[in-house]
């Protein structure tokens, strides 16, 4: 049984990708629908063809904007399969941040650590990056999307002008929430807000300033889950009602990305498919 489920996990479920879809009231009435696709934690080595060809495939459904949450590099020789996974989707609008795989390479390390501590003391010692952080952040760029690590902008997706604000990864200690800190611009039609690391005191930043919808990454949804008990682990500050999925944080919408790969060291799945989330931002009744 244990070698059938981690056939299972390994091998079925770590492959089967879901397009998880929601619906949020948050625009004014009468405003068209925008609609967001978020990615997040595709930790990409160069042959997980499967992987690249599902995102290339998701332009399909003709998002209005796309945001990658981060953590999209498992490899040094990642950014250019990565890139190519976006494809056409990179002739959307777009925003970006990163999150600590983008530079710091994956390590081999006994995964049932996550049961008692978060992976954030591993990069203590780790101070130099080592993977191609700036090659992938210059190819976004190049193409039109927005580097938010610790920047604040307007983007316009469909007939919406979005006020935006995003944070380097605060798993790394690289969120300088400061520099983006502030009112939200109210004569926006959205307030975007986006992060990798979903850490509560950055969450109630975002919303204490007026962000209206908040996007993050990193947890894998728990990435080992349990039935009938759910999520394990988030491996960082978010409880685990919240590892991924839409909720409320006050008055603004969050959703937290359950992320489309893994470590290439724990390349396991169970009961958290990987996935994308495609949001509908309709207006409010």
């Amino acid at each position: 049984m244990g070698v059938a489920g981690l056939a299972y996990a390994s091998v079925i479920e770590r492959n089967w990708f879901r397009l998880r879809r929601y619906e949020i009231p948050i625009l004014a009435p009468g405003s068209d629908r925008v609609r967001v696709l978020h990615l997040s934690d595709a930790h990409l080595t160069p042959g997980r063809r499967m992987l690249m060809d599902w995102i290339r495939g998701l332009d399909a459904y003709e998002p209005d904007l796309v945001v990658n949450t981060g953590d999209s590099l498992a490899s040094a020789d990642s950014v250019a399969p990565f890139i190519d996974a976006l494809g056409p989707l990179l002739d959307r609008p777009g925003l970006f941040v990163y999150g600590s795989n983008d530079l710091f390479s994956p390590q081999l390390k006994n995964p049932a650590r996550y049961l008692w501590r978060s992976s954030k003391t591993d990069y203590n010692k780790r101070t130099v990056p080592d993977l191609p952080w700036r090659d992938l952040g210059a190819a976004m760029s190049d193409a039109g999307w927005l580097d938010l690590n610790n920047h604040k902008g307007h983007v316009k997706a469909g007939t919406a002008n979005i006020a935006v604000a995003g944070i380097h990864d605060s798993h790394i200690k690289l969120d300088r929430y400061e520099k983006v800190a502030g009112p939200a611009d109210r004569t926006a039609d959205l307030r975007l807000g986006v992060m990798h690391s979903p850490e509560p005191a950055n969450i109630d930043r975002f919303t204490a300033d007026g962000y209206d919808l908040l996007l993050a990454g990193h947890t894998h949804g728990g990435q080992i889950c349990m039935p009938f008990y759910g999520t394990l682990v988030t491996n960082c500050g978010i409880d685990r009602r919240r590892a991924w999925g839409l909720s409320r944080n006050g008055a603004s919408w969050l959703h937290v990305s359950g992320g489309l790969g893994t470590s290439p060291y724990a390349p396991v799945r169970f009961c958290c498919r990987p996935e994308a989330s495609l949001l509908d931002l309709v207006a409010a009744p």
